[in-house]
């Protein structure tokens, strides 16, 4: 698809290193820094209201055939 064929890649040990060594560079650029503050605690995020009537639940007037 994209790039060199594997077999190309793969046909020295050196070439094999070298693809793998640049894989792991770009993982390593890819991945975010944490954060810079871990003195900092958590938040929790507070649970969401318990809705008052449950949205799919058959109405009566519904289940009883009017």
């Amino acid at each position: 698809m994209f790039g060199p064929r594997l077999t190309t890649i793969f046909a020295s040990r050196w070439k094999a290193l070298w693809w793998a060594g640049g894989i792991l560079v770009l993982a390593w650029q890819l991945v975010p820094e944490p954060d810079q503050a871990p003195d900092q605690a958590p938040t929790a995020s507070a649970p969401a209201p318990a809705p008052a009537h449950n949205p799919w639940a058959r109405d009566s007037a519904a289940s009883s055939g009017k």
